[in-house]
């Protein structure tokens, strides 16, 4: 079952993604006005983030209530109760041994609430969280103006190690030897990536001479595209870490997670859009005591082309989220990255052939170097949940020969 799971999680992740990988390069280069005399780029990410988090939101809320229980209450189908507590109470009951677990008050017995858990503690959570991302997405797509999107894709392959550092650094968790060569070989795929790329592909030649701006045809674009990817990478490396100690301490549910992640990402974003805020490079870029809202609307209007990549760029989101985090509840964030690193060639591969991108060799060299360490980790995995099915099997056989 966890393997059809998997398979499932993993179709959906692919067929979303690819999808709305495609449209958000289209994102990325200049639009026609509608009079057709100019051309410009729709700069407002968190107008982007805020449309996709939206229908997130949404999309999670309608999946829980559409799988929610009969005896379960409202909030309790939301995640706000203690799921350990009710664990550990019916796994005692059936022990008969309700006494370790319970305690009687008025002559009414009662189980023992986990002390880890904590509502307030788990909406703090859920709000660093969106915070991290609200932030994160402005860097990414901020990124695009200064460096391919075949080089942000392979960049976006190194989130194995934000991943893992952060989860050592904030939750003192270790991992399996593989994993840290896993980790070397895509560091070294991706510098190597980054260091044999020729000037044509770079958003400075071809694709910028069709940008109104010249920002990324300065001598700095690609190290500026590259701090802006290691920004975003950073923060996704705490964003997985911080769910996956969330998911193991208060047993939700991926949907669950999604829907008030996202619903916290909106209102943040909705929030910065509203106010007419100064400029603030790659979070407000266009501030000047006008709001991101009434700039992002008044580029929609003079800009009508935008407006179907940015329905497609919402829906694929937020229904590609629905296997994110089916992934992530089931599988944990590592599993999670190492799918979306196989997504992420093909993305690549569908983005050199849909956009013409040229690689150089020492590109094809790097990117070959970066796939071969998810090989590795992909492999390393598919034997390791083999060796569990095949536990699973042996202490079932023996259950039932008791």
């Amino acid at each position: 079952m966890s393997f059809v799971r998997l398979i499932f999680c993993v179709a959906g992740v692919y067929s979303m993604f690819l999808w709305w990988a495609i449209v958000q390069e289209r994102l990325s280069v200049p639009f026609q006005s509608i009079d057709g005399e100019s051309s410009d780029k729709f700069r407002s990410a968190l107008f982007l983030g805020t449309c996709q988090s939206f229908l997130s939101s949404l999309s999670a809320l309608i999946y829980i209530l559409l799988r929610k229980k009969k005896s379960e209450t409202l909030i309790q189908a939301l995640g706000f109760h203690d799921k350990n507590s009710e664990e550990a109470t019916t796994a005692a009951i059936s022990n008969g041994k309700t006494h370790t677990h319970t305690h009687h008050t008025n002559g009414v017995m009662k189980a023992k609430s986990n002390t880890r858990f904590s509502s307030k503690a788990l909406l703090l959570g859920y709000a660093q969280c969106a915070t991290f991302i609200t932030f994160a997405a402005p860097f990414g797509f901020a990124a695009l103006s200064y460096i391919s999107y075949p080089a942000m894709v392979l960049g976006k392959s190194c989130k194995l190690v934000p991943v893992m550092i952060m989860n050592v650094l904030l939750y003192r968790r270790k991992f399996a030897p593989h994993k840290y060569l896993v980790v070397l070989m895509v560091t070294i795929g991706i510098t190597v990536f980054m260091g044999f790329g020729s000037d044509n592909q770079k958003p400075g030649s071809k694709k910028a001479a069709s940008s109104s701006t010249n920002a990324a045809s300065t001598p700095y674009a690609s190290l500026i595209g590259a701090v802006y990817l290691l920004i975003n990478l950073v923060l996704d490396g705490a964003i997985n870490s911080s769910q996956d100690e969330m998911f193991s301490r208060y047993k939700i549910s991926g949907q669950q997670m999604m829907l008030w992640i996202n619903l916290m990402c909106t209102c943040i974003s909705f929030i910065l859009m509203a106010l007419p805020l100064p400029s603030i490079p790659v979070l407000l870029p266009s501030g000047n005591g006008k709001s991101e809202l009434v700039a992002a609307w008044t580029f929609i209007q003079q800009h009508p082309l935008v407006i179907s990549p940015l329905i497609e760029f919402s829906i694929t989101g937020a229904l590609g989220q629905l296997f994110i985090f089916e992934t992530l509840q089931h599988f944990g964030s590592l599993t999670l990255v190492t799918i979306t690193l196989t997504r992420k060639m093909f993305t690549m591969l569908l983005s050199v052939v849909v956009y013409n991108h040229q690689l150089t060799p020492g590109q094809r060299l790097g990117a070959a170097i970066v796939f071969a360490g998810i090989s590795v980790e992909a492999f390393v995995k598919r034997n390791d949940i083999h060796a569990k099915r095949v536990l699973q099997e042996r202490e079932k056989a023996k259950l039932k020969s008791l």
